[in-house]
């Protein structure tokens, strides 16, 4: 009984994540724009990202705006997206999860996530990737995934 209850949180994990992307349609040596701020996993990619050698820049702040609701209040800044920008990066998240039980030698944190990589050149998205994951696992396959990503020749194109 363990082992098919092992086998159903499996297969319920795998369930948790889609995605989408397009092999061998990222030219890593574009600019790359992406959101500011955000919890962990919108740090983490822009990182991630940075240490692949990407040139990721977050935009020049254009105006900013308290928005107030009963129980908090949201300060919602507005960017431009340079022109010399290729690709944008979008990410939104779930508040952050402290999970100890789920994910102690994975990162501790637990993300609840949407991924998006669109082409501004030629409007296409090139990643749509809903997911759940502990942080170094997703951080893991988003390499993965930015692996595939890339243009292997980018010299002959």
């Amino acid at each position: 009984m363990k082992f098919l209850s092992m086998i159903l949180t499996l297969i319920l994990l795998a369930a948790c994540n889609s995605v989408y992307f397009q092999p061998n349609s990222i030219d890593p040596t574009q600019v790359f724009y992406a959101d500011r701020g955000g919890y962990g996993m919108r740090k983490s990619i822009k990182q991630k990202m940075d240490e692949r050698g990407y040139n990721v820049i977050v935009g020049t702040a254009v105006s900013s705006r308290d928005a107030t609701t009963n129980a908090e209040s949201i300060e919602i800044d507005s960017a431009v997206v340079p022109d010399d920008a290729r690709y944008i990066v979008k990410v939104s998240e779930r508040r952050e999860k402290f999970n100890p039980f789920w994910c102690p030698f994975n990162g501790f944190w637990w993300w609840n996530f949407n991924i998006s990589i669109a082409d501004q050149k030629t409007g296409a998205e090139l990643l749509a990737w809903r997911g759940r994951a502990c942080q170094n696992s997703a951080l893991r396959m988003l390499d993965d995934i930015l692996d595939e990503m890339e243009v292997k020749n980018v010299s002959q194109q």
